[in-house]
């Protein structure tokens, strides 16, 4: 297939081009498919760290769904609960008594976070009762529905799977049953299990049930409101978040459905069928959130008109190396291009249209929200823009579409840009919101898109795309890896993650490797907010979990392979959300626990909340600020840079530990120093004791010592430290040969939780490792197998961690063919790669790829440990840009499973250690200097 050359596009061919041919890419660096995305997972992502867009590439109509990182639910306010900490004493009594549940009912009361202000819900249910927003009584047996539309029923995940997408309110289901004479006289049971969220159900007119909340529908129907013959169900439905609508039965396989009294669904009538249904109100009154959720921002829809000609030669790819999509066709002889980018610095979606034929491009260009308050209006003749305001919060943002084009007509009609005959079309998307800071919403949303139409001002297409790849692969380019090529390679992508699982195919990790590390630049750059749950990327009001960030695994495993993937500088998101949390921590500290320092629960969002969340038996865990902290001291020990250290780490390190000194308090059985009241991350309730909690505690502790040392500063912190160390409950070997998850010797070896938090020490930290207690890795070993390989996402990438340090590279690459199987209704990997929990969490993503790495280099336990879990399926090798701590850069390449070649750079200088195998070395370094060694490390 030709493309066309453009005088105008001449400097962005030779820069992006090492061949003629437009897809002559390194298979192990494209995702590429033979077919436009059906669903948002299929769809390919782009980002530049502020702006992310969903590329679906279809041939009539492409959809291209965007979001801003700043547009969030919620204002700014105080979350945390006044007094909290006068309930502290009687809660630790509770639970040091063996009181878990009364501990647990007492906190839920008294030791939660401040909801969100609710909105009148009685009002608005009585209205919707009342019939307000519909015509007639759509509960009538005689009502006319002919003109409703319909919906698959049941649907367990919410009606918004199955069509009601982003829909909350009040909508009106109505079906039909033919009941046989055998019937009449009997009382029936209408099994409907759960609806979301409140039910009036009425049949043949007759109110038979009404239920609020979780608890399963099982109605009974008098006998005399059934006849022979045709009979209505009709079923009002109010949702106020989250998921909607007739939700059945998790197991699909049993359905619901109406049945005499005494028999089974099974023998009754089955009720899974298309219902006529129609939205009565989609503005329910707002509910009481502890956090914030992220939200999509907008649509764009471009409609092309081919009629009914036959479409060839489609493809659509991403191209790693460049940050570029690209989708292309033919259709009546003519070839068509499509070219998106995300650039960081234009600070816009650009969307670039061409074909080899003259006057081949006309489209039409329209953009939409889910928001249901949002508005498009038109500025100019080649200008749109889209206006939206966050329901029941203070966010509000504005997007702007421009088009530019060569030769032909340009209009605005019906608030679309139409584009008839031009020879090429560049289409420029971008957005703000008033969001300054989590305390001033007081912006304007246009200031973005300003500065955006001021820094694309005399450029071309081709200056823009060249700047964006340039700006790109500084991050891009740091790093390099190939584990060998294979025939899976000419496959499309999602035809290649089917076979992973029995290929030879081990450039599809590399593959993993450099996606995720994609990703984490689309979605984190400096001056960013942080990638949340979801990256950058969602398109639901109501995500699962908001889409925030989850501090008791999910944020941090998002920062996993900045380090060690040479991607040190997207941290700088990351550490700028934690002065943030520090601060607010420090109100959180006082009012809670009435300590010194500042502490981090288990989630946090926009407004950097930091008190605890949703239920007590899982939300009360103390140990996030713990964890962040190791964020800072990792960045230290990779790059040792000292300023760093003294101006930002050590600082929010010290303050965290601060709070730890006043919180721990000693055991009465033990005498040791617990951490209490917490929890093992969603396991177990609130508890005394947890293991996670003290090696974090710990490890924090230990490298405060060794910051403060090497700054020279707090002598008296140190010596507190120094004694509170040996004090804390150390890590335990239960009856069973496992590392205690808690205190006590209670481990459950039939518990196959998604969480493996206990084993935290081993990866990502530092507590437990084979140099210094090999009896305790093993316990942790044992631990690991107790819990068994199958998982969510997320933990599949953190058990591929801990295979890594176990050494044991055959058992991680396991798990790694686990991650990378299509996801279907379980764990794995979407058709765009996405990680699937499910749904998409995008932490399986960035935990993958670090573990990866992790088979490849260690260097955690004091010096570099080459290829310490070489899998057999990844026999030859040749990676470039690995970091390891120290300040060192490490090149390396391997043949059948063994080390041929070994280049370390010394960043800073200094002593280097190197093991492998068997082998081991010391060198000293200079910084700036590249040293070279061989298998042998010589």
């Amino acid at each position: 297939m030709m493309w066309p050359k453009r005088n105008s596009l001449l400097l962005f061919i030779l820069i992006l081009c090492a061949s003629t041919s437009l897809y002559a890419q390194d298979g192990n660096q494209t995702l590429w498919y033979t077919k436009p995305a059906e669903k948002w997972t299929d769809a390919l992502p782009i980002g530049n760290g502020r702006l992310g867009a969903m590329i679906f590439a279809g041939v009539e109509d492409d959809h291209i769904q965007f979001n801003e990182e700043t547009l969030w639910t919620g204002s700014p306010r105080d979350y945390n609960r006044k007094g909290a900490s006068k309930y502290l004493p009687e809660i630790r009594k509770l639970l040091f008594e063996g009181k878990q549940k009364e501990a647990e009912t007492l906190a839920q009361a008294q030791f939660m976070g401040v909801q969100s202000e609710a909105g009148n819900r009685e009002a608005w249910v009585k209205e919707m009762k009342a019939g307000k927003g519909i015509l007639g009584n759509p509960a009538s047996a005689n009502y006319d529905d002919r003109l409703w539309k319909t919906l698959k029923v049941p649907a367990y995940e919410g009606w918004e799977t199955v069509g009601l997408k982003n829909l909350d309110g009040a909508v009106w289901f109505r079906t039909t049953i033919d009941v046989s004479q055998d019937w009449v006289g009997k009382d029936l049971v209408l099994d409907l299990n759960k609806i979301f969220d409140q039910d009036f159900t009425y049949v043949n007119g007759s109110l038979v049930g009404h239920t609020e909340g979780t608890e399963a529908r099982k109605y009974t129907i008098p006998a005399k409101l059934i006849k022979a013959g045709k009979n209505t169900i009709a079923i009002q439905v109010f949702n106020f978040y989250d998921r909607g609508g007739i939700g059945g039965y998790k197991d699909v396989s049993k359905p619901i459905g109406i049945y005499p009294v005494g028999s089974t669904v099974e023998n009754g009538i089955s009720l899974v069928k298309e219902w006529k249904y129609k939205i009565q109100n989609d503005a329910p009154p707002a509910v009481p959130q502890y956090q914030a959720s992220y939200q999509p921002f907008g649509d764009l829809n471009l409609k092309f008109d081919h009629g009914k000609s036959q479409v060839s030669n489609y493809k659509r790819l991403l191209d790693l190396t460049k940050a570029i999509a690209k989708t292309s066709y033919t259709v009546n002889g003519i070839d068509y291009q499509r070219t998106y980018l995300a650039s960081q610095p234009s600070q816009a979606i650009v969307i670039h249209l061409t074909a080899n034929k003259k006057a081949s491009i006309s489209f039409n260009a329209a953009l939409s929200s889910v928001h249901p308050n949002s508005s498009v209006k038109v500025l100019n003749d080649h200008s749109i823009s889209l206006s939206v305001q966050v329901k029941d919060g203070a966010l509000r943002g504005e997007s702007r579409l421009t088009a530019v084009i060569k030769n032909g007509v340009i209009k605005v009609q019906n608030n679309q840009i139409s584009i008839q005959k031009a020879d090429e079309v560049t289409l420029y998307l971008t957005a703000g919101t008033n969001f300054i800071n989590a305390n001033d919403v007081s912006g304007d949303p246009t200031v973005a898109i300003n500065n955006t139409l001021n820094s694309i001002k005399g450029k071309t297409y081709a200056d823009i795309a060249q700047q964006h790849v340039e700006e790109y692969q500084k991050y891009y380019n740091t790093f390099k890896v190939d584990f060998g090529r294979s025939e899976n390679e000419k496959l499309p992508t999602d035809e290649r993650l089917r076979q992973f699982a029995t290929a030879n195919d081990p450039g599809f990790a590399a593959l993993y490797m450099q996606y995720g590390r994609y990703l984490l630049i689309s979605s984190s750059r400096p001056g960013t907010q942080p990638a949340n749950l979801q990256g950058i990327w969602n398109d639901l009001l109501a995500p699962p979990w908001g889409s925030k960030y989850t501090t008791n695994i999910n944020l941090e495993m998002n920062y996993w392979p900045a380090e060690i993937l040479n991607l040190s500088a997207l941290n700088d998101p990351l550490f700028q959300k934690i002065k943030g949390l520090a601060k607010v921590g420090t109100t959180t500290a006082k009012e809670y626990y009435h300590a010194n320092g500042w502490v981090l629960h288990h989630n946090t969002d926009l407004w950097n909340g930091t008190s605890p969340i949703n239920a007590s038996n899982h939300g009360i865990w103390v140990t996030g600020g713990g964890w962040l902290s190791q964020h800072l001291w990792e960045h230290y020990q990779f790059t040792q840079d000292q300023n760093f250290l003294k101006n930002e780490a050590y600082p929010l390190m010290k303050q965290a530990a601060l709070f730890f000194e006043d919180f721990l308090v000693k055991d009465p059985k033990t005498g040791w120093l617990i951490s209490t009241p917490s929890n093992s991350p969603e396991n177990g309730g609130l508890v005394a004791g947890p293991t996670m909690d003290h090696q974090i505690i710990r490890s924090l502790f230990k490298n405060c010592l060794v910051a403060a040392n090497i700054l020279n500063v707090d002598e008296s912190f140190r010596k507190s430290l120094q004694d509170k160390i040996t004090q804390i409950a150390p890590n335990q070997i239960g009856k069973y040969g496992q590392l205690q998850e808690w205190l006590e010797d209670k481990d459950d070896t039939t518990n196959k939780h998604r969480h493996v938090s206990h084993l935290w020490g081993v990866y990502p930290g530092n507590d437990i490792a084979w140099d210094q207690d090999s009896k305790m890795m093993n316990a942790a070993k044992q631990s690991l197998l107790y819990r068994g390989d199958d998982a969510t996402g997320w933990s599949l990438a953190w058990k591929i961690n801990f295979w890594a340090r176990f050494k044991d590279g055959d058992h991680a690459m396991k798990l790694i063919k686990m991650l990378m199987k299509p996801a279907g209704t379980g764990a794995g990997s979407y058709v765009n790669l996405f990680d699937a929990h499910p749904p998409f969490q995008i932490d399986g993503n960035f935990g993958g790829a670090a573990g990866i790495a992790e088979m490849i280099v260690q260097s955690h336990q004091g010096y570099i440990d080459i290829l310490p879990a070489l899998p057999g399926a990844i026999p030859n090798g040749e990676i470039k840009g690995l970091k390891a701590r120290g300040g060192f850069e490490v090149d390396l390449s391997w043949t059948n499973g063994k080390l041929t070649a070994l280049q370390i750079k010394s960043k800073v200088g200094g002593k280097c250690k190197v093991k492998y195998l068997n082998k081991e070395m010391e060198m000293d370094t200079k910084a700036g200097e590249s040293y070279k060694l061989n298998g042998d490390l010589k």
